[in-house]
């Protein structure tokens, strides 16, 4: 219990979160060059333009060069044909921009000295990439000013300067994000879904499907289609495929990637409107892996801009290359016209977990709100009854 004049920590339910600015402050990208056989000379443009393709087209990074954005042991150079020496220092200063739009409101969910558990709304990126560098559930840490109980400043030395996720969601997911504020809960928490990765590879008799684990997710989501079973185990491997407009490839369902497993349960069969509504708990935490599964079996994310049936992007033409040369003012690549991974609509809630605290050991379960549309009619009934 609380001492007279304090917060119990583990009772903490509000909202923080700073409007974003209009532009963020650019990003800078660092490297040495390294010459790879001394006979042969390297330009400028040749280093960025081989070494960075996803970044920009040829044409993109001459207009970088010339723009001032490229400096060479901390002299501005605009002659994309200049010759680099052996252990150079290359600064690419990319702009300012203003990010696509992002909500900036979190609601605590729970605090305490190891950890904080937040809602995250959908459209929110969790850790920066691509044109969200700024506008991040990261930042928003980052910029908060956290208050430590007088036990934890004075006794425990690894607290963080701000607390960090220790897992992901995707940008289109709303729901439970846990972060961590000291190195000790987040290096735990972060064993626990290692751990739960490791168990998605074994056979379901050795993984012990129900057997208590130390960290359990469950989500909420809305699928096309009405699922015949009441409960299905998707166990189909999720790997890396090329992708246009996606440096890093894309996750799909792929017989040569890495196991996961998902255990899909039916909540409501909404006829009607050919739909269902249904509970997954993740056993791994594979990119994505939640929308590929349930479009795996034949049931994709209502809304689901990327993945159709069979866990496969909509956009089939996974050979062709981007050749449009064209590039935005900063010189990179104009937004690729099919879908990407961050594109939201869909209707997916990291909805309840439970999970062995880092440091007591104790179970604590943790919820997170429902959106209206992922309520069952029961749901909603009691939720006006309780109005």
């Amino acid at each position: 219990m609380a001492a007279a004049g304090e917060t119990s920590l583990s009772q903490a339910n509000y909202s923080f979160g700073r409007p974003w600015p209009e532009l963020n402050e650019g990003l800078s990208y660092t490297d040495t060059f390294r010459c790879a056989d001394a006979e042969t000379t390297t330009t400028l443009i040749e280093f960025y333009s081989e070494n960075y393709k996803s970044s920009a087209p040829l044409p993109g990074w001459i207009h970088r060069i010339r723009n001032g954005q490229i400096t060479v042991d901390g002299q501005v150079v605009t002659d994309p044909d200049m010759i680099l020496r052996e252990g150079s220092k290359l600064v690419y200063h990319r702009l300012a921009w203003q990010e696509p739009s992002a909500p900036h409101l979190l609601q605590v969910l729970y605090e305490d000295e190891d950890m904080v558990a937040l809602n995250k709304p959908s459209g929110l990126q969790v850790l920066p990439k691509g044109l969200f560098q700024q506008r991040t559930v990261l930042a928003q840490l980052q910029w908060k000013e956290w208050k430590m109980p007088p036990s934890s400043r004075s006794k425990r030395k690894d607290v963080q300067l701000h607390p960090v996720p220790v897992h992901r969601l995707g940008r289109g997911t709303s729901g439970l994000l846990l972060c961590a504020k000291t190195k000790l809960a987040k290096v735990r928490v972060a064993s626990y879904f290692a751990e739960g990765a490791i168990n998605a590879g074994k056979k379901r008799d050795e993984t012990e499907v129900g057997k208590e684990r130390k960290i359990s997710k469950f989500y909420r989501a809305l699928v096309t289609g009405i699922l015949k079973n009441d409960e299905d185990v998707v166990t189909q491997p999720i790997g890396l495929v090329h992708y246009p407009g996606v440096a890093e490839g894309l996750y799909v369902a792929c017989s040569s990637g890495k196991p996961a497993m998902s255990k899909v349960c039916v909540l409501e069969r909404l006829a009607q409107q050919n739909q269902s509504l249904v509970q997954v708990e993740i056993h791994s935490g594979r990119p994505h892996q939640i929308r590929i599964h349930l479009a795996y079996i034949g049931h994709p994310l209502v809304d689901d801009p990327l993945y159709g049936i069979g866990g496969q992007p909509k956009f089939d033409d996974l050979e062709s290359s981007n050749t449009d040369v064209s590039f935005a003012y900063d010189g990179g690549y104009e937004r690729p016209l099919q879908p990407v991974p961050g594109d939201c609509g869909y209707h997916l809630h990291a909805h309840w977990l439970v999970l062995c605290h880092p440091t007591t050991n104790k179970t604590l379960k943790i919820t997170a709100p429902l959106p209206h549309i992922l309520q069952t009619r029961e749901e909603r009934s009691d939720q006006q009854v309780d109005a």
